[in-house]
């Protein structure tokens, strides 16, 4: 079944999610790979497709090796291919997404807190938010990913 396309039904909430993404990836002060770290990793908690196809060629674009980003849904077990500051926000980032099971624990917000400052902790938490936000979208109107099968 087709969709509705909600870009062109609801450009005004189109543009307002939009205005938010634009935010977190243009001005907190974010690094770059952070960022698209955190969406990719929110994206694969929430199985949205087009998202996690995106974010996983941002980070690749970024530089990102595929060794490392294969290890994105496991990476406290890889931990040692992120950065202090990155595991904190991929940890922030799944007790935000699963928030209805975390309640956001103060244990979660303490060990958060320590890497980042609290309007960083604020961008950082607009920046989960977003993801979320546009996982719903694309999730519940089924956007499609870019990915094309392999030509044998």
């Amino acid at each position: 079944m087709q969709r509705a396309n909600w870009f062109a039904i609801s450009p005004e909430g189109a543009k307002a999610v939009t205005a938010l993404h634009h935010y977190v990836t243009t001005s907190t002060g974010l690094p770059d790979r952070l960022v698209h770290l955190v969406f990719l990793r929110v994206s694969q908690i929430n199985g949205c497709a087009h998202c996690i196809d995106i974010h996983t060629r941002d980070l690749i674009k970024a530089g990102m090796n595929v060794d490392t980003l294969v290890l994105v849904p496991v990476w406290h077990e890889a931990s040692y291919l992120f950065s202090a500051q990155e595991r904190s926000a991929l940890a922030w980032a799944e007790e935000v997404t699963r928030v209805s099971e975390t309640h956001a624990s103060d244990a979660a917000y303490a060990a958060v807190a320590e890497a980042f400052s609290e309007k960083e902790l604020v961008d950082l938490t607009l920046t989960i938010a977003a993801m979320n936000a546009i996982n719903r979208m694309g999730i519940s109107f089924r956007m499609k990913p870019r990915a094309q099968p392999a030509r044998e």
